[in-house]
């Protein structure tokens, strides 16, 4: 790719960006954004088949990082000795969280795009997917704490879906809202030591 196809993609993805923020990957228009970027319809064409492909572009990058991530947290976590569990439970998954939100950081509004402008593209319902690994995770741990001799009291799985759930959007609201990064940091400490310990207090730990 020369230096002129390299702008012009630019100015696309710029555009795109612009359109998919204001009005999410449904209403956007593709005339808007080839208008935006200063190019022919014909033009985009060369670049992408499609506006999904342009999207796909965009945050295609970003979510696959954030999704490996947190899976490999949940394998190294499930990889510990299972009596090395417990004392490790808020330890491996706060230092993910913490690296996600750094990267979160770095590409903001791709994980705008991918959290509240998704609907219609392969990439909608995130955090339920994020939830549902965590979720997975978490019965896991209930199966090692029982053969511990520690077993947890049943927990309803509403009231667990209200938690996991609630615990992302708390997490990417840092970003939806452009908190200041230090602040965030902040946050997020005291955000893992609250779910720690409430994690702990119902599975009777």
């Amino acid at each position: 790719m020369n230096e002129s196809e390299a702008t012009t993609l630019e100015r696309i993805h710029a555009a795109a960006e612009k359109e998919f923020l204001e009005h999410g990957f449904q209403a956007a228009s593709l005339r808007r954004i080839v208008k935006e970027a200063g190019v022919t319809t014909g033009a985009f064409y060369g670049y992408y088949a499609s506006k999904a492909e342009l999207y796909e572009a965009l945050v295609g990058e970003v979510y696959t990082h954030m999704m490996t991530k947190f899976c490999e947290a949940q394998d190294k976590f499930a990889s510990l000795p299972p009596e090395e569990q417990p004392e490790q439970m808020g330890d491996v998954s706060g230092d993910c969280l913490q690296d996600m939100l750094l990267y979160a950081y770095q590409h903001r509004n791709a994980c705008k795009l991918l959290l509240t402008r998704s609907e219609g593209t392969r990439y909608a319902g995130m955090i339920d997917e994020l939830a549902r690994i965590e979720a997975k995770s978490t019965h896991d741990y209930l199966k090692v704490l029982e053969r511990l001799g520690r077993p947890s009291p049943p927990i309803d799985e509403h009231l667990e879906h209200m938690i996991i759930t609630g615990m992302f959007n708390t997490y990417f609201e840092m970003i939806l809202h452009d908190m200041p990064l230090e602040k965030a940091k902040v946050y997020l400490k005291e955000m893992r030591e609250f779910y720690t310990a409430g994690w702990a207090k119902i599975m009777g730990q």
